[in-house]
């Protein structure tokens, strides 16, 4: 019988090209080893790799979860934008910790990150305000994140709006526009073989270095 569990498990899951996570190569940092990861995504043709899982909690405790864009990786964290009005900006002010996921399934590889959330400087948050095309200023301007919306006009009025107030101010800015960086505790990179070999290596930070070790699949 044909039921959408067996469906879902004929598919074929979990299985990247060929090749190895040869971890022992894996250099000191878990930034150093991203962006290898990335570039390594970025030359198999992976869809918008920098597209990441943001998790944050809630005030009632409860999990909450969405995409965002990956902006940048330093000292300081992997880099990301957001309102500080919306509910995940609310949620970060709140609850300051988050946890971030990567998957690239052309590779089998996942990356994930659990930490502390820093807002950045308001000046950083501005200059990638400004950064961004006219009509996303606007959408960002208008406001109203993830609240009810009962007219799909309501949403194309009020960008309108927001693009002639550019128009009139064209340094009109966002106070609540913001970058914000996760610096993580743990930072886990997990790749599995075109045989479903999994193989897990886990940086922990201990004071100002990083520790690793291998997980069990």
């Amino acid at each position: 019988m044909d039921t959408l569990s067996s469906r879902l498990k004929s598919l074929k899951t979990l299985a990247g090209a060929s090749g190895s996570f040869d971890t022992a190569r894996a250099p000191n940092t878990p930034q150093a080893l991203f962006v290898e990861w990335l570039d390594a995504a970025l030359t198999a043709g992976a869809q918008e790799p920098q597209v990441m899982t943001l998790s944050t909690v809630r005030g009632d405790g409860s999990p909450d979860a969405r995409s965002v864009v990956l902006l940048d990786v330093d000292e300081r964290g992997w880099q990301f934008a957001a309102s500080a009005a919306s509910p995940k900006g609310r949620q970060l002010a709140e609850r300051p910790q988050a946890a971030l996921t990567f998957y690239w399934p052309a590779l089998a590889m996942q990356i994930r990150l659990r930490g502390m959330i820093e807002r950045l400087p308001d000046d950083i948050g501005t200059a990638d305000f400004f950064s961004r095309p006219e009509r996303s200023r606007a959408a960002i301007l208008a406001g109203h994140q993830s609240e009810p919306l009962n007219d799909p006009a309501d949403l194309q009025n009020a960008i309108q709006a927001q693009l002639a107030r550019i128009a009139a101010q064209p340094q009109l800015a966002s106070p609540h526009w913001s970058l914000y960086a996760l610096a993580p505790q743990e930072a886990e990179f997990w790749r599995s073989d075109a045989d479903r070999r999994f193989t897990r290596l886990l940086y922990r930070r201990s004071g100002q270095q990083w520790e690793r070790c291998l997980l069990w699949p």
